[in-house]
């Protein structure tokens, strides 16, 4: 007993197995993720584990916080690219909401914008709010 908290055996091997420090490097940062993906693969886990990843995962949080850049909001026409990528669609999947493959080129290259109601209609499409689908004022 150390300071009024009852030592773990199987916490304190885990602690032994791998230390958790500040992570300061992507080495750091991608074994830490090693360990707690080898744990959470293991399915269900004793306490000392679910402690053991807390730990960990809180220095995996911070460590975004402090180094990682955030990743830029993608609005407008620049979302709607990124959605037809990531779903592998294709212009003719979204012909029901702009009624032609031609009119939503036109819409994809900057010719015409897009009506309140394809932003409706893409809201609902990709599950997603109307208001990401408007061009930022940048």
């Amino acid at each position: 007993m150390t300071l009024g908290i009852q030592t773990n055996s199987k916490y304190i091997d885990l602690l032994k197995s791998f230390p958790p420090r500040p992570i300061i490097s992507e080495e750091e940062l991608n074994a830490t993720q090693k360990v707690i993906d080898s744990l959470v693969d293991k399915g269900e886990l004793t306490p000392e584990e679910q402690d053991y990843i807390n730990v960990l995962g809180s220095l995996v949080y911070e460590h975004q916080l402090l180094y990682q850049k955030p990743i830029p909001k993608l609005q407008g026409i620049k979302l709607i690219k990124a959605l037809l990528e990531e779903h592998n669609l294709e212009k003719k999947d979204l012909v029901p909401i702009f009624k032609s493959e031609s009119t939503f080129s036109e819409v994809l290259s900057g010719k015409r914008k897009l009506t309140a109601k394809q932003i409706r209609q893409l809201a609902d499409f990709f599950q997603m709010s109307p208001a990401d689908f408007f061009e930022s004022e940048e």
